[in-house]
């Protein structure tokens, strides 16, 4: 992920979070909100329950090279909180839940050959 669409400011994550529904699936809980800036970003949050500080990396690695493998649309900023039970779950089950929890959101950019 490119530093411009990283969220890291704890204002950015308590205003997204006490003013957005949360989207709820397996071990995520994501919190969209709009904006009118050209840019998307995400910010991650692992929680100490996860494991240590090897193991909260680890998780944060992999979901960044998950979301870098779509395109998204602009406007929107995401927040996606990682619940306790992601350690029980392979690389591949968490790149499917969590593909599909954004395609439900409807923020990954349809390809030209996707809609034929």
């Amino acid at each position: 992920m490119k530093k411009i669409n990283i969220l890291k400011n704890s204002r950015d994550f308590d205003r997204i979070i006490k003013g957005n529904k949360p989207y709820k699936f397996k071990d995520y809980i994501i919190y969209i909100e709009k904006n009118t800036n050209d840019l998307y970003k995400f910010g991650l949050s692992v929680g100490k329950k996860i494991g240590n500080a090897v193991n909260r990396n680890k998780v944060k690695r992999q979901l960044k090279s998950i979301i870098d493998k779509k395109d998204y649309q602009n406007n929107f900023n995401c927040i996606i909180i990682v619940g306790k039970g992601i350690n029980e779950r392979t690389f591949e089950e968490r790149e499917k839940n969590l593909l599909f929890a954004l395609n439900n959101l409807n923020i990954i950019k349809e390809k030209q050959d996707e809609k034929k």
